[in-house]
């Protein structure tokens, strides 16, 4: 399904990017040394409640996954890179960690991700990996025009992330949103210019460059979500929710 939403839709999707990212930016601060992922995900649900919102991970069961996710956000640590289930660990300086939030607030979902090194002893290897899908993510963004197609997004993203050196996995990439989390058009980290479905105003995506460091080959934990670089390698995320308007794209989640 494509949802193409009206002007007064949109408006109401400003509203869900903005607390996608206060929720975000306060997860964050609060992922300190010491800092158990469970806390996290605890302070994500309060604040879900608090906003009248309602969370699209606690009943989410895609067939990929084993039964309903459970929690609130996803927080994956190293070398997990997408789907990252909470659980009874607390944060070391150094671990890279993921956190990918997505809520709908007045009926509307956005979603959008961000990696970066808790405490002081950031590898430059790992901010590095952070960078290029921030630099990817942008080159997304800036491809996602009114009257582009999803193949533009693919490439700029691609191009950014296998001129790094990096590997792309295509199982799993950006899509739409709108009512619900997960929509047509998949949009994966790479691909041919001038392919695909033609972006239209109204229009709601989310762009989501992901990469590990030496692979491209995922492994899935005993817990049947969380999904792992399968060398152990590093992993890094960055994704945006984006609405195509008349006059180009705009950023929900910023």
């Amino acid at each position: 399904m494509i949802e193409i939403l009206s002007p007064s839709e949109i408006e109401r999707a400003k509203a869900s990017g903005a607390f996608i990212a206060s929720v975000l930016r306060g997860a964050r601060e609060r992922a300190r040394v010491g800092t158990n992922l469970l806390e996290i995900d605890a302070w994500v649900g309060q604040a879900i409640a608090d906003a009248g919102a309602v969370s699209s991970y606690v009943d989410y069961a895609p067939s990929f996954g084993r039964g309903p996710f459970g929690h609130y956000i996803c927080t994956s640590v190293n070398d997990a890179v997408l789907h990252g289930l909470p659980h009874d660990y607390a944060l070391r300086n150094g671990d890279l960690l993921t956190l990918d939030f997505a809520a709908s607030l007045e009926g509307i979902v956005t979603d959008a991700a961000v990696s970066f090194i808790v405490g002081d002893a950031a590898d430059p290897a790992d901010i590095r990996m952070i960078e290029t899908t921030q630099t990817a993510l942008a080159a997304g963004i800036a491809a996602a025009a009114p009257g582009a197609r999803v193949g533009d997004i693919s490439h700029a993203v691609g191009t950014v992330l296998e001129g790094a050196g990096y590997p792309i996995n295509t199982e799993f990439g950006g899509h739409g949103v709108g009512s619900t989390m997960h929509q047509d058009p998949h949009i994966a980290n790479t691909g041919r210019p001038g392919r695909g479905y033609r972006l239209r105003p109204g229009l709601l995506i989310a762009i989501e460059p992901w990469i590990m460091a030496d692979t491209a080959t995922l492994v899935t934990d005993d817990d049947g979500w969380t999904l792992r670089s399968a060398t152990g390698a590093r992993t890094a995320h960055s994704e945006h929710t984006v609405a195509i308007t008349e006059d180009g794209p705009l950023v929900l989640t910023a």
